[in-house]
């Protein structure tokens, strides 16, 4: 069965870090972009951050450039998100998406999401 799992969602203090898991099954990441998005209560799916199939290319939004880093393991079949300095209103469910129709760049990430496969997402509350 062809899936993505995202893990690492739960609840932590304004400030604080936390690092998702995006795992795939049934097939394997290498020929993939993968992409991260939230959606908070009541607003549009956003964008956070791409990284290349290769690795050597990432991207972030602006409003997370700086706390949030992107990378992957693909022997582990696996990529991550590591989040630092989260803020109340980054609240949200987060998803994990494999792109293999630009793969090698990450350039555009935030201008379509036609993606191959999506996660169910993982909840990240931030709240003191």
């Amino acid at each position: 069965q062809v899936q993505l799992v995202e893990s690492g969602g739960g609840l932590v203090q304004p400030g604080g870090s936390l690092r998702l898991s995006c795992a795939a099954s049934g097939f394997t990441l290498d020929n993939y972009a993968i992409h991260w998005y939230r959606q908070a209560p009541g607003k549009e799916r956003e964008a956070v951050s791409c990284i290349t199939s290769g690795g050597l290319g990432t991207n972030y939004a602006d409003s997370v450039k700086g706390r949030f880093t992107i990378s992957r393991d693909n022997a582990k079949n696996t990529v991550y998100l590591q989040m630092n300095s989260l803020q109340p209103e980054e609240t949200a469910v987060y998803y994990c998406a494999a792109d293999s129709s630009q793969s090698w760049s990450c350039t555009y990430f935030q201008l379509y999401d036609d993606m191959d496969y999506w996660g169910k997402g993982t909840l990240v509350t931030v709240s003191s």
